[in-house]
């Protein structure tokens, strides 16, 4: 038995979504509303390195990599290159660790293993750090509102991030298309 085309099929074929109960009236997804969080660190390096170790542990274990996006804006004075911010924050103690690298072969038999050398141990050189700022953005999507609140209240209340003057800049807030393109020029 063969199936001829109906009429009707024609005309589905012709509009598309014709077959549908419901007219097509354009995409049903909305842009998500970002929430900024800023944190101020002040020059306390220790506790902006905390917070970041802190916030990669929270994406890792609830699966927030796209949810969960910070970067840090750090001041004039202090501006690693590639975000390795022990040797190039440091580059005398980069070139001493150089110098104090025994050349490739055995050491004499004489000569006891030591820990650092010695010109690391007398002369570490003072660095001059300037204010760092945490910009955390939280995206969730729109049916996970519980979800958003909870981080909305759980990252200001956690160590590294209570001492750091929080401040939250939501969608229909004065400042957020400014912060909104602060976070995006930052690296």
């Amino acid at each position: 038995m063969l199936f001829a085309p109906t009429a009707g099929a024609d005309r589905a074929a012709q509009r598309p979504g014709a077959g549908l109960d419901l007219m097509w009236r354009g995409t049903q997804t909305r842009l998500m509303a970002h929430i900024y969080m800023i944190f101020d660190f002040g020059t306390d390096e220790d506790r902006a390195q905390q917070a970041r170790h802190k916030l990669d542990g929270w994406k890792q274990a609830f699966r927030l990599d796209k949810k969960l996006q910070y970067k840090f804006e750090r001041g004039e004075d202090f501006a690693p290159a590639d975000g390795n911010s022990e040797l190039d924050a440091q580059p005398a103690k980069k070139e001493a660790v150089k110098a104090g690298k025994p050349a490739k072969g055995k050491a004499p038999k004489g000569a006891a293993k030591k820990g650092k050398p010695e010109s690391l141990k007398e002369e570490e050189p003072a660095m001059h750090l300037g204010p760092v700022k945490l910009h955390l953005r939280l995206a969730f999507s729109g049916h996970e509102k519980m979800t958003e609140e909870r981080w909305v209240k759980r990252i200001p209340s956690e160590e590294p991030f209570k001492e750091a003057s929080p401040k939250t800049v939501m969608d229909g807030d004065a400042e957020f298309i400014e912060t909104e393109g602060r976070f995006d020029a930052l690296e």
